[in-house]
């Protein structure tokens, strides 16, 4: 018995199968499966005006055909028309194409002209049998984004049979007249086959207003899904705890500073949050070194003298443990019982750890992901801390929530988010901002340079370490891999420790075992080691005032976000602090263009949006883990006042008009729902 197709019209289940790899799974999905570009077969060229770089279509006659061996295996064909000849070539083809192109058979070729050996030439053209009384289309031809497998022709025919239903639209004809947009139809069916007046131009540029209109629903559902999600928490039930200034007061007394009024009224909003009724869900965002830790620790101690459990959860053990060593004896000082959980521990250690943590024994409980991968369970989870939050997908962070009833939750980031992608992508959470830093951070000095200089930086290392200064030199992740980063870590270790004999030079990275690591991170903050050659496992919670000097290796590789925090590592005291960047040539044109916003820029919120520009939210955002539908149409810079308009109108129907808000979701978004405030 054959499986039932899953569109409306027959489907066979190898071609289904390739669909549902572009997402593809009802006719819906189809229908809003766009054209990246549109190619123009409605006229013909003749041969004789044809020009090197341009794509066109040619109607010729094979003149002779046969199989080439130099300089590999090649169909090559001579075409010609009355105006003259163009060459044809195919370095993979079929026997099958040998026959088929037959001397005195008329052929339509369409393709990308080149000059050849020979004269102009076209390599791998559709083609397809034609004589002059074959009649042109009337449209543009359309290409869509497809998979292996899965031909233009096959997705053309599946597209035009998911168009011959009529597209109803979702939002009423007065609400489009007052937003200046067209109709969901006449978009639709403009995109799939532009007249022959419509300027490629203004399509390709995406600012033709049937994209317009499919940005905004695009935006309009993402919306309408973060702010049902937003809704569904605040209709939770979780214990509220509110503000007793017995642990906050006293921690605060004790830290050698005041906070930033930006740390204060960040602080102000999170208290606020817990002594709600519902679930916080508040996302904490700064620059490297803005005090983020500080407000996290107020956090977790205003639940504590609530008599709940708290949660501190990091990406990578070293910050986890960085955060533990930093803030333990700080709260303990204060009655708070912690602990710490990691992969790496001994069995016997971790097992003590959950046995105290299930037992209500402690208080608060830090770790990376074995807080949430593990069997253990608390007592009376109320508060969950995660640093770098866009480390964790979504469904990460769920089952540490689920070790809970209904916990409060802080996110915190270093990498800023910019306004646009914070309204787009976290419109379902409550964010505060540090948006200044601690007084007596010193300006750090950034400065490119060549990698054929490197014994100038290397003699830059010894003055500053014989200065009594201290330095970083980070290496950097090869091809996303561990085992390569680590061979780079170590190579580079040995020849500094022979270039630079009279300085103390440490190792830190990430297969070092937890006690390794810590001794390695001990000696280095108590001086004991002059110049430290890590991984990017420095990247983030690493606090050494006496480091002025950072030399980051093969910069050209890193992201913006990750260089931004790597160089966050120094300017912490007194001494002024330089961070340069090391780069190999040649530099591609998109590291060049990072490097020259992290050389030009110190704004972390500057440096994110520009990263938006150059990469797009899915990285920003963690979108590898996440889960989250990214935007297929509109574009976050681009599309502002379409954003704006959205969520505005994401409101209104939430509150006014409950049918439109499911029906305009289950067509954008159907099994694809985002889960936001997870």
């Amino acid at each position: 018995m054959k499986a039932a197709s899953p569109f409306s019209f027959p489907v066979s289940p190898a071609t289904a199968a390739k669909l549902a790899k572009l997402g593809l799974t009802r006719d819906a999905d189809l229908v809003l499966h766009l054209p990246l570009r549109w190619e123009d077969e409605t006229h013909i060229t003749p041969i004789r005006d044809l020009l090197p770089g341009q794509s066109a279509q040619v109607q010729a006659v094979v003149r002779d055909a046969k199989v080439a061996y130099r300089p590999r295996r090649m169909l090559t064909v001579t075409m010609e028309d009355a105006s003259g000849v163009l060459g044809l070539r195919f370095l993979n083809f079929y026997p099958s194409h040998l026959k088929l192109f037959q001397p005195g058979e008329s052929f339509r070729c369409m393709g990308e002209v080149r000059g050849g050996f020979l004269g102009l030439e076209m390599v791998h053209p559709r083609f397809a049998k034609a004589d002059e009384s074959t009649p042109l289309p009337a449209q543009l031809t359309p290409v869509y984004p497809t998979t292996a497998g899965l031909g233009q022709a096959t997705l053309r025919k599946l597209v035009a049979r998911s168009l011959e239903a009529p597209i109803s639209d979702t939002l009423p004809a007065d609400w489009l007249a007052k937003l200046k947009l067209p109709d969901l139809e006449s978009s639709i069916r403009l995109l799939h086959q532009p007249p022959l007046d419509c300027a490629l131009s203004e399509l390709e540029s995406r600012r033709h207003p049937a994209w317009q209109r499919l940005a905004f629903d695009e935006l309009l559902a993402q919306q309408l899904s973060l702010a049902t999600s937003r809704r569904q928490r605040q209709s939770l039930r979780t214990t509220p705890l509110p503000a007793k200034q017995q642990l906050t007061t006293a921690f605060t007394r004790q830290l050698p500073f005041d906070l930033t009024p930006a740390q204060t009224h960040a602080w102000q909003e999170i208290s606020s949050d817990l002594n709600r009724p519902h679930p916080m869900r508040r996302l904490l965002q700064g620059d490297v070194g803005s005090g983020k830790t500080v407000v996290a620790a107020l956090t977790c101690l205003q639940a504590i003298e609530n008599g709940q459990q708290a949660a501190f959860m990091a990406p990578t053990e070293i910050l986890a443990e960085q955060h533990f060593r930093k803030l333990a004896p700080q709260l303990s000082a204060l009655g708070v019982r912690c602990a710490w959980v990691s992969g790496s521990q001994k069995k016997s250690e971790r097992t003590a750890a959950w046995q105290a943590i299930s037992a209500g024994e402690i208080d608060l409980a830090f770790g990376t992901h074995a807080l949430f991968q593990e069997a253990g369970s608390f007592d009376r989870l109320g508060l969950v801390v995660v640093d770098e939050q866009h480390r964790f997908g979504v469904g990460q962070r769920l089952a540490l929530m689920h070790k809970g009833t209904e916990p409060h939750q802080l996110m915190m980031s270093a990498t800023p988010i910019p306004r646009t992608l914070a309204m787009s992508f976290f419109a379902d959470l409550d964010v505060s901002t540090i948006d200044s830093l601690p007084p007596g951070r010193t300006p750090i000095m950034t400065k490119l340079v060549s990698a054929a200089r490197r014994d100038d930086v290397l003699e830059r290392v010894r003055e500053a370490c014989l200065a009594g200064g201290q330095t970083y030199w980070v290496c950097p992740l090869i091809e996303e891999s561990e085992k390569l980063q680590l061979q780079t870590a170590q190579d580079t270790y040995a020849a500094l420790v022979a270039q630079l004999p009279e300085l103390r030079i440490g190792l830190v990275h990430g297969r070092l075992k937890s006690a390794e690591k810590q001794a390695v991170m001990a000696a280095f903050q108590a001086h004991q080691i002059d110049l430290l050659v890590a991984t990017t496992v420095i990247e983030v919670g690493v606090d050494v005032p006496n480091a002025a000097l950072m030399i980051i290796e093969h910069a050209e590789r890193m992201g913006l976000a990750q260089l931004h925090q790597l160089r966050g590592r120094v300017g912490r005291g007194s001494r002024e602090s330089v961070c340069v960047l090391l780069y190999q040539t040649p530099v591609s044109e998109l590291a060049r263009a990072r490097l020259k916003v992290i050389f030009e820029l110190t704004d972390g919120f500057e440096i994110a949006r520009q990263d938006l520009l150059l990469r797009g939210p899915g990285e920003l955002i963690g979108h590898r883990q996440s889960g989250l539908p990214m935007l297929r149409f509109a574009d976050l810079e681009r599309d502002v006042a379409l954003l704006e308009s959205a969520r505005d109108l994401a409101q209104r129907c939430l509150s006014h008009h409950p049918d439109i808000t499911a029906r305009h979701v289950e067509r954008w978004l159907g099994s694809r729902q985002a889960l936001a405030g997870s």
